[in-house]
């Protein structure tokens, strides 16, 4: 079972960002992964045209996509646009998903927050109780737009899951804990862990930022487009981060 991850387009009208995103589609289609997961920060400024075109293009694929908003997004806009049948909303309107793939349940927990870049997840770990405990399989894997551990990057990590303490205590009191978890929203491919749980930033279909730990010189960032593919064989879960 394949699963690719692509996030952080920020299409705009003054960006080529959707032709990045065909950069990596055409690899995708190479590939032919079971799913994509659209880890968030489609557009910038609630450019509508802009989740026009990224519906366009997910729906000439054979695979199906699952999609999360990020901070950068509308939810009102993804909603109209989308439509996404699989968007399970919980008692404060937040846009989750659970599909279940070949054994294996890709679990969207929606980490946006109103009014700040930063996430939180704190009210929404009952919904995440239910649907890791909920009937189905026991293998999981669990995706947000902000990052659950620090980068090290400092503007980045200042707003990023704000509720990741919280979220790692939760975790590791379930008995059907996820097997990885895969975020986005750092602009930069990096590895790290939650409550000993195997976490992945993915690194971003727009320009890539710097990996700048706050010294005086900051390195260049001349990344290509990135995703990342999650492959799931004989009860081993083996994640590669990909530039195009």
């Amino acid at each position: 079972m394949i699963i690719a991850q692509v996030t952080d387009i920020h299409a705009a009208q003054d960006n080529d960002n959707l032709s990045r995103l065909d950069r990596a589609l055409a690899w995708l289609d190479l590939i032919k992964p079971d799913g994509l997961v659209l880890t968030g920060d489609l557009v910038d400024d609630d450019w509508i045209d802009g989740y026009t075109a990224i519906a366009a293009r997910l729906g000439n694929r054979a695979y199906p996509a699952f999609i999360l908003p990020g901070n950068s997004d509308n939810r009102t806009s993804m909603r109209a646009i989308f439509g996404c049948a699989y968007w399970a909303d919980d008692a404060v309107g937040a846009l989750h998903f659970v599909a279940d793939i070949e054994g294996v349940r890709l679990i969207g927990l929606d980490s946006t927050a109103k009014g700040t870049s930063a996430g939180s997840v704190d009210e929404h770990l009952p919904w995440l109780e239910k649907t890791l405990l909920s009937e189905g399989p026991a293998t999981s894997m669990l995706f947000l737009h902000h990052h659950v551990f620090a980068s090290g990057i400092p503007p980045m990590d200042q707003i990023m899951c704000h509720g990741s303490v919280a979220l790692g205590e939760f975790l590791r009191r379930q008995p059907r804990r996820p097997v990885a978890i895969a975020t986005g929203h750092v602009h930069r491919p990096v590895a790290g862990t939650l409550a000993g749980i195997p976490a992945y930033i993915c690194g971003p279909i727009c320009p890539a930022n710097p990996m700048w730990f706050g010294a005086k010189t900051v390195p260049p960032a001349n990344d290509p487009p990135a995703l990342m593919i999650h492959r799931w064989v004989n009860g081993t879960l083996v994640s590669h981060h990909i530039s195009v």
